[in-house]
Protein backbone atom coordinates (compact mmCIF):
# COMPACT_ATOMS: atom_id res chain seq x y z
CA UNK A 1 0.00 0.00 0.00
CA UNK A 2 1.30 3.41 -0.92
CA UNK A 3 1.15 6.76 0.80
CA UNK A 4 -1.75 8.90 -0.40
CA UNK A 5 -2.07 12.67 -0.12
CA UNK A 6 -4.47 15.19 -1.61
CA UNK A 7 -4.16 18.95 -1.96
CA UNK A 8 -6.61 21.03 -3.96
CA UNK A 9 -7.55 19.39 -7.25
CA UNK A 10 -4.57 17.00 -7.18
CA UNK A 11 -3.98 13.68 -5.46
CA UNK A 12 -0.80 11.66 -5.27
CA UNK A 13 -0.09 8.04 -4.41
CA UNK A 14 3.55 7.19 -3.66
CA UNK A 15 5.28 3.82 -3.55
CA UNK A 16 8.86 3.65 -2.33
CA UNK A 17 10.61 1.10 -4.52
CA UNK A 18 13.86 1.40 -2.53
CA UNK A 19 15.75 2.12 -5.74
CA UNK A 20 18.57 4.47 -6.59
CA UNK A 21 18.11 8.26 -6.14
CA UNK A 22 17.18 8.92 -9.79
CA UNK A 23 14.70 6.06 -9.87
CA UNK A 24 11.59 8.24 -10.06
CA UNK A 25 8.69 7.16 -12.23
CA UNK A 26 5.60 9.33 -12.61
CA UNK A 27 2.23 8.28 -14.05
CA UNK A 28 -0.83 10.45 -14.55
CA UNK A 29 -4.49 9.51 -14.09
CA UNK A 30 -6.61 12.16 -15.78
CA UNK A 31 -10.26 11.11 -15.89
CA UNK A 32 -12.86 12.01 -18.49
CA UNK A 33 -14.46 14.33 -15.93
CA UNK A 34 -11.63 16.77 -16.75
CA UNK A 35 -12.80 17.05 -20.36
CA UNK A 36 -12.15 15.66 -23.79
CA UNK A 37 -8.93 14.01 -24.92
CA UNK A 38 -7.37 17.32 -25.96
CA UNK A 39 -7.99 18.89 -22.55
CA UNK A 40 -6.80 15.79 -20.66
CA UNK A 41 -3.60 15.59 -22.71
CA UNK A 42 -2.97 19.32 -22.24
CA UNK A 43 -3.28 18.94 -18.46
CA UNK A 44 -0.99 15.88 -18.53
CA UNK A 45 1.64 17.85 -20.46
CA UNK A 46 1.35 20.79 -18.06
CA UNK A 47 1.76 18.51 -15.02
CA UNK A 48 4.69 16.71 -16.66
CA UNK A 49 6.39 20.08 -17.27
CA UNK A 50 5.88 21.15 -13.65
CA UNK A 51 7.36 17.91 -12.30
CA UNK A 52 10.31 18.08 -14.72
CA UNK A 53 11.00 21.69 -13.75
CA UNK A 54 10.84 20.94 -10.02
CA UNK A 55 13.09 17.88 -10.40
CA UNK A 56 15.72 19.84 -12.31
CA UNK A 57 15.66 23.12 -10.36
CA UNK A 58 14.75 22.07 -6.81
CA UNK A 59 16.89 19.10 -5.89
CA UNK A 60 15.15 16.60 -3.64
CA UNK A 61 11.67 18.03 -4.18
CA UNK A 62 10.52 15.01 -6.23
CA UNK A 63 11.24 11.79 -4.30
CA UNK A 64 12.65 8.61 -5.82
CA UNK A 65 9.97 5.97 -6.22
CA UNK A 66 6.72 5.61 -8.11
CA UNK A 67 4.26 8.51 -8.17
CA UNK A 68 0.69 8.33 -9.45
CA UNK A 69 -0.78 11.80 -9.94
CA UNK A 70 -4.57 12.15 -10.19
CA UNK A 71 -6.22 15.39 -11.23
CA UNK A 72 -9.77 16.59 -10.83
CA UNK A 73 -11.65 18.84 -13.26
CA UNK A 74 -10.62 22.00 -11.37
CA UNK A 75 -6.95 21.40 -12.22
CA UNK A 76 -7.41 22.20 -15.92
CA UNK A 77 -8.59 25.73 -15.09
CA UNK A 78 -5.53 26.57 -12.99
CA UNK A 79 -3.03 29.07 -14.34
CA UNK A 80 0.61 27.87 -14.50
CA UNK A 81 1.62 29.40 -11.16
CA UNK A 82 -1.42 27.97 -9.35
CA UNK A 83 -0.76 24.51 -10.80
CA UNK A 84 2.89 24.70 -9.78
CA UNK A 85 1.89 25.74 -6.24
CA UNK A 86 -0.63 22.87 -6.08
CA UNK A 87 2.12 20.39 -7.04
CA UNK A 88 4.56 21.89 -4.51
CA UNK A 89 1.94 21.65 -1.75
CA UNK A 90 1.23 18.05 -2.78
CA UNK A 91 4.93 17.12 -2.61
CA UNK A 92 5.31 18.92 0.75
CA UNK A 93 2.37 16.94 2.14
CA UNK A 94 3.96 13.73 0.87
CA UNK A 95 7.26 14.64 2.53
CA UNK A 96 5.44 15.28 5.81
CA UNK A 97 3.64 11.92 5.61
CA UNK A 98 6.86 10.08 4.75
CA UNK A 99 8.57 11.52 7.81
CA UNK A 100 5.67 10.29 9.93
CA UNK A 101 4.38 13.68 11.02
CA UNK A 102 0.69 14.52 11.25
CA UNK A 103 -0.60 16.23 8.05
Amino acid sequence: MGIRVRRGPLALTFWDEGGEPDGTRVAYAITKRVGGAVERNRLRRRLRAVFADLASHEAGSVPAGVLLISAGPEASGRDPEELRNDVKRLLAALDTRRRGEAP
